[in-house]
């Protein structure tokens, strides 16, 4: 019998815990031909999260429990639970509840027909912001402009991937992870799944501003060198525009000409700084790289 396995991340999430389970486990335990897992993973939580799974875990061995030693983000979260999965096909969603476990039986007929990533496309997105779905069409577009890999617009994380596809991904050894962009990046047969995200069933989401700018620079910084490019080429014009106002200021000798010369260098330091923070960006990744200190620190496991 092949099984399917569920990846939650978990951070913050003791408002949802039990629903979660409970929808996850109804959907999991119907499902004809296959057997389940449920695994959930605390990255880092201090409030009761993780003594709810704790005790979950103590009802059903099918749910296991792998706990951070502290907070080390969604995407590490995400990693583990992919090598600690024993399943045929593994399903990765948030436990907030907005990506329906009741989808997986309908993602699950599309692996049978020879998908091996089935992603979820989300065509309404509710709950969410103006701010926060115009940033994250801008972020796509961006990204797919920059990037050898098309990466497919309005996705998250919640997905159904192959076994084989996971083993791959997992074995990568890069730390700054953008998983949407790997599953892409490796190939294989992918199609979409449409589905309309709900609002969340309780809690508040963890995704900060700050940590939609670390994973938006992830995906970028990971999947393009691009941006050495093109500031190279800004570099030069503003060299040449320069050069082209120091010698107008000098025939005409207007000091309206030098004001505008004084400003056009001013704006190629700003170029300069930003030159100087994308190269920095490169290079703290390769630092991250060079240190090889693991992804995450596994604090606890029950039921592995």
């Amino acid at each position: 019998m092949k099984k399917v396995s569920v990846v939650i991340p978990m951070y913050f999430e003791e408002s949802v815990a039990n629903e979660c389970y409970n929808k996850v486990k109804n959907v999991t335990e119907n499902l004809e031909k296959y057997d389940y897992e449920i695994i959930f993973v605390n990255d880092g939580s201090t409030d009761k999260t993780l003594s709810i799974i704790e005790n979950i875990a103590k009802e059903n061995k099918k749910v296991k429990v792998i706990s951070f030693s502290r907070n080390f983000g969604h995407q590490a979260a995400v990693t583990a639970g992919l090598r600690a999965s024993e399943g045929d096909a593994i399903i990765i969603m948030d436990a907030d509840l907005q990506d329906p476990p009741e989808l997986i039986p309908k993602m699950l007929k599309k692996w049978e027909e020879g998908y091996d990533v089935i992603y979820g496309k989300r065509t309404k997105r509710d709950g969410e912001t103006v701010f926060k779905l115009l940033t994250a069409k801008a972020f796509y577009n961006i990204l797919n402009k920059l990037s050898d890999v098309e990466i497919p617009k309005d996705t998250g994380d919640f997905r159904l991937v192959d076994k084989n596809v996971a083993d791959v991904v997992c074995n990568l050894p890069e730390h700054n992870k953008f998983l949407r962009g790997l599953f892409s990046w490796t190939g294989y047969n992918q199609c979409p799944f449409e589905y309309e995200r709900k609002e969340r069933v309780a809690g508040k989401t963890k995704y900060s501003l700050k940590k939609m700018l670390k994973l938006a620079s992830d995906g970028i910084f990971s999947f393009s060198s691009k941006p050495l490019k093109i500031i190279g080429y800004i570099g030069i014009c503003f060299i040449i525009i320069s050069i082209i106002f120091l010698i107008c200021g000098i025939v005409i000798k207007d000091k309206t000409e030098l004001n505008i010369i004084l400003c056009i260098f001013s704006l190629f330091t700003g170029i300069i700084q930003i030159s100087l923070w994308t190269i920095g960006e490169y290079i703290s990744r390769i630092y991250d790289e060079v240190k090889g200190r693991p992804e995450y620190i596994i604090n606890k496991k029950i039921n592995l």
